[in-house]
């Protein structure tokens, strides 16, 4: 294998590639990349069983082969270069990787260690780069970290027709964002749960290239249990997780509320940044409205208190509720609008935050529910 190609696409292609790569993987080739050269076509892929990452960049080939490299230290490599032209060959036991005056000798692994990619499921439809990855980042804050809870890390993504949800929950609290999209079948329906992580860091990565994201996912047959993603040059694939016991939380959405506030995203996201300096991890911000405004306050350790006072349009009776600080902040910074509207039911039931345009009214898409804490005063 002999090949030169552009540095800044080659450092795009491996750090793109190693992300993906498990950190302990269980056999050492995992920890690789593989780079092989077709025909003026280099192909960087990474693959640990259960996330694979392929991307294709044009090159000048000399010899078509292929070399596994350790793929962190391919990526470091690659971004520490000068903005010259890099010529890669494989020669022996070793990938040589010259750039300008730089030199870099690496040793490979045996490429016929490397596990088979596993094929691309076949195309369900279409969707816009770019809301993808909007919609992706606002459900997936609300994805679980527990990995002993393997459902609830996922993302559940809901194909109906032309319709798109996706949700995300850990219990307590619930992200859902509703789309178009261009299925292949007017009448597909079928639904998967996506792990958040890989999800997240697809769309992240697909959602700058612009264009459309192709949602690759088998019903029944072959590739079933995946889904894949292809943008531009890079494709990924991902192991579903097991969703058939998925909750059915669209329910926990109240059918009514009997009092709303609408705020000032960037006013209240300051507001309970400050008030929540002297809370400690579990305690909440106390949020009060009235016909007069809204009060945040918060109490910590050693007597430390706060409270702040700000503008809310509020219509309903007075309201005192308590939110863990951080998922309100999430969600707030997830509405994408400086206008926020929260419904409530009561003190004890979830609130539903959700974003408001400027003639005051809540714009259908996304909606984000926060389970209130309980609190004695």
């Amino acid at each position: 294998m002999k090949f030169r190609v552009e540095r800044d696409a080659l450092a795009d292609a491996v750090a793109w590639t190693a992300k993906s790569l498990p950190n302990r993987p269980s056999v050492p080739v995992l920890a690789g990349v593989m780079m092989r050269v077709t025909e003026g076509q280099l192909n960087v892929s990474g693959f640990d069983y259960e996330v694979s990452s392929q991307v294709s960049v044009d090159v000048q080939g000399d010899a078509d082969g292929a070399a596994l490299v350790s793929g962190r230290l391919l990526a470091e490599i690659t971004k520490a270069l000068p903005a010259k032209p890099v010529d890669i060959a494989a020669v022996g036991a070793h990938l040589e990787l010259v750039c300008g005056s730089a030199r870099f000798t690496l040793p490979t692994m045996p490429v016929e260690d490397y596990p088979t990619l596993p094929e691309m499921p076949d195309s369900a439809g279409t969707v816009d780069a770019a809301e993808f990855a909007s919609a992706v980042a606002q459900v997936a804050i609300a994805a679980g970290r527990d990995e002993t809870l393997p459902m609830m890390t996922g993302v559940r993504i809901e194909l109906n027709g032309s319709s798109l949800a996706m949700l995300a929950t850990d219990r307590y609290r619930l992200a859902m964002r509703e789309m178009q999209w261009r299925p292949e079948n007017p009448d597909l329906s079928m639904n998967a749960l996506v792990p958040a992580r890989t999800l997240a860091d697809t769309a992240k990565t697909l959602g700058p290239l612009g264009g459309d994201v192709t949602m690759a996912l088998a019903h029944g047959g072959a590739g079933e249990g995946m889904i894949g993603f292809v943008g531009g040059a890079r494709r990924t694939t991902s192991r579903l997780l097991d969703g058939a016991n998925y909750p059915p939380v669209r329910s926990l959405f109240p059918a009514s509320h009997n009092a709303e506030a609408r705020v000032s995203v960037a006013a209240l996201n300051e507001v309970v940044r400050r008030v929540a300096l002297v809370a400690d991890r579990t305690t909440p911000v106390l949020l009060s409205f009235s016909d007069e405004g809204l009060v945040v306050e918060a109490g910590g350790t050693e007597e430390a208190r706060a409270s702040e006072a700000m503008e809310a349009a509020f219509t309903g009776e007075p309201l005192t509720i308590g939110f863990n600080p951080q998922y309100l902040l999430d969600g707030l910074a997830a509405l994408g609008s400086p206008t926020a509207m929260l419904s409530f039911v009561d003190a004890f039931k979830p609130a539903v935050i959700s974003p408001a345009g400027e003639d005051g009214e809540i714009v259908p898409g996304y909606r984000y529910l926060i389970m209130p804490i309980r609190v004695t005063r």
